[in-house]
């Protein structure tokens, strides 16, 4: 493994959150992975096919760092809240 790339790759992934992140904090109503996707140029697949892996994926990371949550009913994606934490809790 080359650690240089290792980390390159490292810093690229926490940039890209960091910027799922700074868009969800704009939309505190939530924001659907294709909105997100797409409004970030990370949205299109391979041959036309897969769209949203990217986003998804990092979505999904997110989720469990307990960074977002997403909306069962409505699908949308936003940062959790404070009162969110405490319902885990409960």
């Amino acid at each position: 493994m080359n650690p240089e790339l290792y980390t390159r790759a490292q810093k690229a992934v926490a940039e890209l959150k960091g910027c799922v992140r700074e868009l969800l904090s704009e939309h505190q109503g939530g924001l659907p992975n294709h909105e997100i996707g797409r409004s970030l140029g990370i949205y299109s697949g391979h041959s036309g096919k897969h769209e949203g892996h990217i986003s998804r994926t990092l979505l999904e990371a997110l989720q469990l760092e307990g960074v977002v949550t997403q909306d069962s009913e409505t699908k949308l994606w936003r940062l959790r809240s404070h009162s969110d934490s405490n319902e885990d809790s409960d």
